[in-house]
């Protein structure tokens, strides 16, 4: 029998029932996703005998993400929802820092398990965070585009962070390749000033797309992957050259099929990415370890939560929206994944730091959703004033 069928007709089933009980208690479905994945992982059922067999192709799914992001995000015209992503970034980076540091010190651990811990916590998941954005109509209000520029930013600060790794690791440094990495940086930076400051050359091809869905789909698969490979040999992230891609073809009337061409390849491959994480789960270190990993995870939200909050505060907003803020970036991103496995691979640390790493970071996505939801019923506890930001999400500050 076809073993490839059997694990993906056991996956659709488990994601399908899952997402049927998580739908009555409206939470995410990227919860279903995750513990589908770990239900078939290698520490369970073992229908799936690890990440590394689906990864490559559920990396599609954060590129596809990232697009559609672009597409539907005007890049702000008002300087200081530009100016506030960076200062909210610059002064997590510093406080994350400040606090991280001199704790690895007090505790004797190695000061690259310090850092480590440090990079994990400045990167926060943009797939959670512009899922919620949206299910409550906040993506295209002050709010939300502040929340997903810091995100962003954290994405063009993956490749220095890589760089800095290649420094500690055993393989040779490349400034050749550092040097890309800010040039693209860059360029990136002008591509979007460009794009926010006049209209593009309209490309007259749209005849050639018209009412052919074969060609529109490998059209879109083409510009969405191929952005994405352009930024990686150009030593950024893949997702940030697919978003790039978004926001510059939403520009274009010559590709306004994309979003129809492309959304139900989003979907399934979005899902694949989050079951990658749940079959990374490794029960039994898991549970030798779970003290340290539950309170790890715990702690981690609170800091990330309070950190945000204050930084929030400080730019001015409501207590309200700041508890918002702080509980929507609590938690660590994929791009954290992405660094504590390199780091791994480069013998930066040890398996024991890298299981653990990866065990948090599973955690605090999938504990994130229920956390963001608490504190938004906190921060708003009033059902008026609830109301009124969800009639209104534009008073968001």
């Amino acid at each position: 029998m076809n073993q490839v069928l059997i694990s993906l007709s056991v996956l659709s089933l488990l994601i399908l029932l899952l997402v049927i009980v998580l739908k009555r208690f409206q939470q995410p479905y990227m919860i279903a996703y995750i513990i589908a994945g770990f239900l078939i992982g290698p520490y369970a059922a073992n229908i799936f005998k690890g990440a590394e067999d689906v990864e490559p192709v559920a990396e599609i799914g954060i590129l596809l993400l990232m697009i559609f992001l672009g597409m539907e995000i005007d890049i702000p015209d008002n300087k200081s929802l530009l100016f506030k992503p960076l200062i909210a970034q610059g002064m997590k980076i510093v406080l994350t820092f400040g606090l991280v540091m001199p704790i690895s010190f007090l505790v004797g651990w190695p000061w690259l398990t310090g850092a480590i811990i440090f990079v994990l916590l400045i990167f926060n998941s943009t797939a959670v965070v512009s899922e919620y954005l949206r299910k409550n109509g906040e993506l295209k209000t002050e709010f939300g585009v502040t929340i997903l520029n810091i995100l962003l930013l954290q994405d063009l600060m993956l490749a220095p962070i890589l760089g800095v790794l290649q420094f500690a690791g055993s393989k040779p440094f490349s400034w050749l390749h550092l040097g890309l990495s800010a040039v693209a940086s860059v360029l990136v930076f002008v591509l979007l000033r460009a794009i926010r400051n006049r209209d593009l050359v309209q490309l007259k091809i749209k005849y050639i797309f018209r009412d052919d869905q074969e060609l529109q789909i490998f059209a879109g698969c083409l510009l969405c992957l191929g952005f994405g490979l352009l930024a990686e040999l150009s030593g950024l992230s893949g997702a940030l050259g697919s978003f790039v891609a978004g926001i510059l073809i939403g520009k274009l009337d010559a590709f306004k099929w994309l979003g129809s061409a492309l959304h139900p390849f989003k979907v399934f491959f979005v899902a694949l990415f989050f079951v990658t994480i749940g079959l990374r789960l490794d029960v039994d270190y898991m549970k030798s370890h779970l003290l340290t990993i539950g309170m790890g995870t715990l702690l981690l939200l609170a800091v990330n939560s309070c950190l945000s909050a204050l930084i929030f505060k400080g730019l001015k907003y409501s207590w309200a929206d700041s508890l918002y803020a702080g509980a929507l970036l609590s938690q660590i991103g994929e791009f954290g994944i992405l660094a504590c496995s390199l780091a791994y691979k480069m013998e930066v640390i040890d398996q024991d730091l890298f299981k653990t790493g990866i065990a948090v970071t599973a955690l605090s996505l999938l504990l994130s959703t229920i956390w963001i939801t608490a504190l938004r019923k906190f921060a708003f506890k009033n059902p008026k004033t609830l109301i009124e930001r969800e009639n209104n999400p534009n008073t968001a500050t």
